[in-house]
């Protein structure tokens, strides 16, 4: 075994890593490029559903109160009528990236301490690079990719877009298990 505390710079390090790639992966016209097309007739959308005041949050349309009411001849028609959405509504005013930006480093050291956890726990000090790497990367990937398939799965999330976000997953975890391989200690 290989404690954490031994593993706090292979934890750092590709924490940065990642940070970067992902920044350089967002900001550059790859593959996100088009993945939240916007509305039609975004105008009159957004002046219709301004006077709601709607709270930040994730919404459903329509939404029941429960199973029973789910079934009902009128639910089954606002269903039809539609439209039937999940709905996410971001404060007003200017998006602050600081925040968010911080919450994700936050994240990817989260998924590193649990790489470490897990390499940690499998592998001694001196196991070679590939072993390390296999056992990192692997733990990585499902931190950062396979937790985002139930949002297809269940919220009906484009497979297009979470097949983009599991190819970043997949970026993230190679880098991740060679930092890990790379700074294993000895």
């Amino acid at each position: 075994m290989t404690t954490i505390a031994a593993l706090w710079l292979p934890i750092l390090v590709a924490a940065v890593i990642v940070f970067i790639a992902s920044s350089i992966i967002h900001m550059a016209p790859l593959w996100h490029r088009s993945e939240y097309p916007k509305v039609p007739n975004e105008d009159k959308v957004m002046d219709a559903l301004r006077p709601f005041a709607i709270p930040p949050g994730d919404y459903m349309l329509p939404r029941s109160n429960d199973m029973k009411a789910m079934k009902s001849p009128e639910f089954m028609e606002k269903i039809k009528r539609g439209p039937v959405m999940i709905l996410t509504v971001l404060p007003n005013g200017p998006f602050s990236m600081g925040k968010s930006l911080t919450l994700w480093f936050v994240y990817v050291v989260v998924v590193g301490v649990f790489a470490a956890y897990v390499a940690g726990r499998t592998l001694a000090p001196g196991t070679d690079y590939l072993a390390v790497f296999r056992i990192a990367g692997a733990t990585a990937f499902i931190g950062y990719a396979v937790a985002l398939w139930q949002m297809s799965i269940w919220y009906h999330r484009s497979w297009v877009t979470t097949a983009k976000v599991t190819l970043d997953g997949l970026i993230y975890a190679l880098l991740t298990g060679g930092a890990f391989g790379w700074l294993w200690p000895a």
